[in-house]
């Protein structure tokens, strides 16, 4: 019988040495296992007839909630949406790629956001926040008080085509006034109208820069360059035509004011 290989052997003892050490960790996972949960980690409601402990926690958790919908919010009820849509068009239409880069688009619409957005909120924190504080109001009144200011500037921005649509569908009866408008249907009528309203920006910002390739592209065409790209002719125009009409300037003056 002739002997067995060294290599073999080392294997046959390492694969021994991982079965043992795979039977400990089984062995003492069953031993864990005896102990019990409770006193590794719990999460225990405060006892006793004091209910104001429990609401604390209670509360705790609806903030923590608000918080991780804060994004959404800030981007569904408020103009950002409609910026950040233009502004990425634009970038589209003028042919550079990633120029502005993402972050200076996003960071320009949020700011532009926080400037129309800054009387909005100061109506809320005089009406709702600073009494609130001071417990002058409960947070039911706080809130209603809260999402005034923010339903009277969704309203301004909605089409009443876009209302009514949601309004048939939700089967709800017809309002008598703005007030009898669920806040549920205001808010995707205002989205879809901010939708809307973006498109038809970025179409109208379009139109220009599409002139402009096509003229470059005919003339690259007539005289025989046809391995040349016609971005790269044109994008310099685009540039210049931009800069000359002072395109910032304009954009950013339409979109704070379209919301005047």
């Amino acid at each position: 019988m002739k002997p067995m290989p060294p290599h073999r052997l080392r294997k046959i003892a390492c694969t021994a040495i991982l079965a043992l050490g795979l039977v400990l960790s089984v062995a003492g996972a069953g031993h864990a296992a005896d102990i019990p949960a409770a006193s590794l980690f719990s999460i225990q409601m405060p006892e006793g007839d004091n209910p104001a402990q429990t609401s604390v926690v209670l509360q705790i958790f609806l903030l923590l909630t608000v918080l991780s919908l804060a994004p959404a919010i800030l981007i569904m009820l408020t103009s950002f949406t409609r910026m950040a849509i233009v502004l990425s068009v634009l970038r589209q239409a003028i042919g550079t790629q990633s120029m502005p880069p993402n972050q200076v688009i996003i960071g320009l619409a949020l700011f532009l956001t926080f400037f129309v957005m800054s009387p909005v909120w100061q109506k809320v924190h005089q009406a709702a926040l600073t009494p609130y504080l001071e417990n002058q109001i409960s947070q039911e009144e706080a809130l209603t008080r809260a999402m005034e200011p923010v339903r009277d500037f969704m309203f301004k921005q909605t089409r009443e085509k876009d209302l009514a649509m949601l309004m048939d569908i939700a089967k709800a009866p017809r309002p008598n006034g703005l007030a009898d408008v669920p806040t549920t249907v205001l808010i995707p009528s205002f989205i879809i109208s901010e939708l809307k309203t973006a498109f038809q920006m970025a179409f109208m910002l379009y139109v220009p820069f599409l002139i402009i390739d096509m003229v470059v592209a005919s003339v690259l065409l007539s005289m025989g360059m046809m391995m040349l790209p016609p971005v790269m002719i044109s994008l310099p125009f685009k540039l210049m035509l931009f800069v000359l009409a002072d395109g910032w300037h304009l954009i950013v003056g339409s979109l704070v004011k379209g919301f005047g």
